[in-house]
C-alpha cells in the first residue's frame, strides 16, 4: 500500500488522513504541534524546514499539503514552504499534491475551469499563484506536483473562519442574524468538505502530474438562498445580512485577518462560479447532493449548539 505524508491537520487534513488510513494506506501527519489523528503516525515539525521535511517524507509516495498559514503571514510562509517542498520532492522523489484555492485567478467574469489563467493582482492570490508556478518550474529537478483547487468550503468541521462555517449556520440555527462579507445575493461556489477530500484522494490515485484539478461544488447558491432554504426545510428563523459598511470598514482597519478578508471581497460582490466538469470526468468524482450536504451541516451545527 502507498505511503503518504500529510502536512497539516485542520479542516481538510484531518479527514483526509482518516480517509487514507481507513482504506489501508500508511499515513504520517506532520504539524507544528504533533497533532494526533487516528490511523496515522504523528510528527512534529515546521514544514518550512527542508531537512526535517525531507526526513519526514523518506519513503513516502506523496506529500499532501493541507496547511494554511494565517493570512497576514502568507507573504513569508508560502515562499519558504514552497522552497522546502521543492527540495524535499527533489531529494525523495515523492509527488506533491497541493491543496489550493481560487485566489490565484483574481476577479473573473465567467465560470472558472482548470485552465483559467492565474492573473491575480491581490497579494495573497499572487503568492499562491507563484507557489504553483515554482512547483511546475521545478520539473527539471524531477519534482512532480498537482494542485487541487476549491472555492470556499462548508460542512461539519468547517470552523469559524469559513464563510459558510459555524459563524454562518450557528446564528441561523439560533434564530439570530448571520453577518456576511460582500453582496449576499450573488451566486457563489461552495465545496462540501467530504468532496474536497474525495478530490484529493482521486488526484493521488490518478497519478497525473503538472496540472490543476477542481473539486466538485455542491451548490452555487447565494447566501440569501441558502438561508431561505434552511428556514423552509428546518423551520429556522435566523437570517443573513451583509455587514454594516461602517462597522465593516472599522473592523478591517483594526483586525489584520479581516483586512485580508476584505481584499478578497471581490469574490462575493459578483458571481463566483466554477465549472469542474473536466475534473469530475477524468477523476470519476462528483458533488454530494446539496440536500444531503445541507442536512449534515445543519445537524452538525445543532449538535455543536447543544454542547456546553
Amino acid at each position: 500500500m502507498p505511503t503518504h505524508l500529510v502536512v497539516g491537520a485542520g479542516a481538510i487534513g484531518t479527514p483526509l488522513v482518516r480517509r487514507l488510513a481507513e482504506r489501508g494506506d500508511t499515513v504520517r501527519v506532520a504539524t507544528r504541534r504533533g497533532t494526533e489523528v487516528a490511523g496515522a503516525a504523528a510528527l512534529t515539525l515546521d514544514a518550512k524546514d527542508a531537512a526535517a521535511l525531507t526526513s519526514a517524507a523518506d519513503g513516502a509516495d506523496t506529500i499532501v499539503v493541507c496547511s494554511n498559514p494565517p493570512y497576514p503571514a502568507w507573504g513569508t510562509e508560502w515562499p519558504a514552504l514552497t522552497t522546502a517542498l521543492i527540495d524535499t520532492a527533489a531529494a525523495t522523489g515523492a509527488g506533491i499534491v497541493l491543496m489550493g484555492n481560487l485566489y490565484g485567478h483574481g476577479p473573473v467574469s465567467e465560470p472558472m475551469t482548470e485552465h483559467t489563467p492565474l492573473a491575480s493582482a491581490e497579494k495573497k492570490g499572487s503568492v499562491r499563484a507563484d507557489s504553483w508556478k515554482r512547483l511546475l518550474a521545478a520539473a527539471d529537478r524531477g519534482v512532480r506536483a498537482v494542485e487541487v483547487r476549491a472555492s470556499d468550503y462548508f460542512g461539519p468541521g468547517a470552523g469559524r473562519n469559513a464563510h459558510l462555517g459555524c459563524d454562518f449556520f450557528g446564528p441561523l440555527v439560533a434564530g439570530r442574524t448571520a453577518h456576511a462579507v460582500g453582496d449576499v445575493t450573488q451566486p457563489h461556489a461552495w465545496a462540501y468538505l467530504p468532496d474536497v477530500v474525495s478530490t484529493l484522494v482521486a488526484a493521488i490515485d490518478h497519478d497525473e502530474w503538472g496540472r490543476a484539478w477542481l473539486t466538485p461544488h455542491a451548490t452555487h447558491a447565494s447566501r440569501v438562498e441558502i438561508a431561505e432554504e434552511a428556514r423552509r426545510r428546518y423551520g429556522l428563523t435566523g437570517r443573513v445580512r451583509p455587514w454594516n459598511p461602517l462597522l465593516w470598514a472599522g473592523l478591517t482597519r483594526t483586525v489584520p485577518f479581516l483586512r485580508e478578508v476584505r481584499a478578497m471581497q471581490y469574490q462575493f460582490d459578483s458571481p463566483f462560479v466554477v465549472d469542474s466538469s473536466e475534473s469530475e470526468r477524468l477523476l470519476g468524482i462528483g458533488p454530494t447532493p446539496w440536500p444531503e450536504a445541507l442536512d449534515a451541516t445543519i445537524a452538525a451545527t445543532r449538535d455543536a449548539a447543544r454542547r456546553p
